[in-house]
């Protein structure tokens, strides 16, 4: 690509803008020729929506008076340090070294890393160990209509699966706890925290809604607790039911209100991992994505996808759908290839405005919410007879690990809009290979600081960029900066993080990678054992 790129992206830019300006049909370019949003807003005849209401993630008005697009008002000067910096600005890695029953742990570290497109970015991640039963827990919550919901369902899922694999006893205790008010037994040890959490002040309503839900385990009396495809099955439309439910009920204090009232109208897709030695359970709501990069004897590489996406373009989606709703709604259940015309994936969190009955929609919303001030999209789609259209229901894959299989990412749709899963393969592959052939061989002499220092001073000197030490930034590089023939640009790459924040979702999503990689003598060792 020439250096021109800059220019036609926001020239394009301009263009998409001029398209909204000029009436009719709102969010026509970012919505159906870059379709990144998940949410479509409708045009005036299907919705009432005021010149500042929310166009995907940026507001009309703003994006009216917005003049960065102007070549002599635009500029894009950053340096490849520069480029480095942001690119790098939300890495996350972590080594495994816990035992299990003495033997390593099956995962052997793991590397993430984020891009935002919207503001405030809508995705979220998070790592943790379960500390009452095995098992490592991996998410990536990608949110849409605002990140209430990504971060609600970020911060409280792997609780409820957690709480799911306890056995009888652990939840007994548990419930005396909580009853003679001393300290729960710790549940989660965080490796990679969601983020600051905004619930702090409402956390201790949904531990109350965790404790309702072992108390109905308790109930059922199941020794050993759920399996693990159970558990996350019933985690997810569990913490789902909670999170309608938590807003349908009186709440006294004001910002618990507004709080839940976000997180239920905004939505979230999920896609999490759970690994236990050699068993390797996902489970996906929405479009998010999953996939294991596999190695054959023969140093061969391949690509086993453990998701599917729950989208228009899925036929089993397609027909679950049509299944659930009577014949005369099939042609307007998925219409340009949305969900009722309005969003893309067709599971997810929250969401509930296609999930209640309008009738407890109106309810809720009359109880004196200030919706504009807490951006709520309001919308009645001319074709909703007989909700729930949408559901948190996740599907569950299970694999048994291999030595082969190295290793596993898992990535917001903001990846995959750009990437290929084979893509994503061949490029942590190609870091693992550049990543070694950059170690400096320290066998053969002495490790101190005046060789590190010798060794940097060489490579600035020849004139080398520093290789990514984080998989997940090395994707998110490739995912924005290479051109349609998989080779890196850097102007692309440059124009692709300068874009101002109005005009960035037009281009891209959120984008949030994990990668995580398996020890394979532990895993070939588990195997030896049985």
């Amino acid at each position: 690509m020439s250096s021109s790129v800059s220019y036609w992206i926001l020239n394009s830019a301009r263009n998409s803008i001029a398209t909204l300006q000029g009436g009719g049909r709102l969010y026509s370019r970012c919505a159906s020729n870059w379709n990144k949003s998940k949410w479509r807003l409708f045009s005036p005849a299907l919705a009432t929506l005021k010149n500042d209401a929310p166009c995907g993630s940026f507001a009309l008005q703003k994006a009216y008076r917005h003049t960065s697009t102007e070549e002599d008002d635009f500029h894009l000067q950053l340096s490849p340090e520069q480029v480095n910096e942001v690119l790098r600005a939300g890495e996350s890695a972590h080594k495994i070294l816990d035992l299990v029953n003495g033997v390593p742990n099956s995962v052997l570290r793991f590397e993430s890393n984020q891009l935002a497109a919207n503001s405030p970015v809508e995705d979220r991640r998070g790592v943790a160990s379960c500390l009452q039963t095995n098992g490592l827990m991996f998410g990536i919550f990608d949110g849409h209509g605002g990140h209430a919901c990504a971060q609600a369902v970020s911060e409280r899922l792997f609780y409820y699966v957690a709480v799911s694999l306890m056995s009888q006893q652990t939840l007994e205790q548990m419930e005396g706890a909580m009853e003679s008010m001393k300290p729960l037994l710790p549940i989660l040890q965080w490796l990679k925290h969601p983020g600051d959490s905004i619930y702090k002040d409402v956390t201790s309503m949904h531990l109350d809604h965790l404790r309702v839900y072992w108390q109905e385990l308790l109930d059922v009396h199941m020794e050993m607790g759920l399996n693990i495809e159970e558990a996350l099955m019933y985690s997810f439309q569990r913490l789902d039911s909670d999170i309608s439910l938590e807003i349908q009920a009186p709440l006294e204090d004001e910002m618990t209100r507004n709080l839940s009232l976000q997180v239920a109208f905004s939505g979230a897709t999920a896609c999490m991992a759970h690994v236990d030695g050699v068993h390797l359970h996902v489970a996906n709501a929405g479009d998010c994505r999953a996939i294991l990069g596999v190695q054959e004897d023969n140093g061969m590489w391949s690509c086993l996808p453990l998701t599917r996406d729950h989208n228009a373009w899925n036929q089993a989606e397609l027909s679950r759908l049509k299944k659930e709703h009577p014949a005369s709604e099939d042609k307007t259940v998925i219409m340009d290839d949305r969900l009722l015309g309005i969003l893309m994936p067709c599971r997810a969190f929250g969401d509930v405005q296609l999930k209640w009955s309008k009738e407890l929609q109106r309810s809720v919303l009359e109880r004196g919410f200030d919706t504009e001030a807490l951006n709520i999209y309001q919308f009645t789609s001319p074709h909703y007879y007989t909700p729930p259209y949408l559901t948190a229901k996740p599907e569950v894959t299970y694999h048994r690990l291999r030595p082969q299989d190295k290793f596993l990412v898992l990535a917001s749709d903001g990846l995959w809009d750009m990437l290929g899963n084979e893509d994503v393969v061949r490029l942590v592959v190609e870091h693992l290979a550049e990543a070694g052939r950059h170690k400096p061989d320290l066998a053969q002499r002495p490790a101190n600081l005046g060789l590190m220092q010798s060794l940097l001073l060489q490579r600035k000197a020849q004139g080398l960029q520093a290789a990514d030490q984080n998989a997940a930034t090395h994707l998110i590089r490739h995912a924005i900066g290479s051109n349609e023939y998989g080779e890196m640009e850097p102007e692309r790459l440059t124009a692709m993080l300068t874009l101002p924040e109005d005009l960035a979702r037009m281009y891209r999503d959120d984008i949030t990678v994990t990668v995580v990689y398996f020890n394979s003598d532990s895993i070939d060792a588990c195997y030896k054992g049985d």
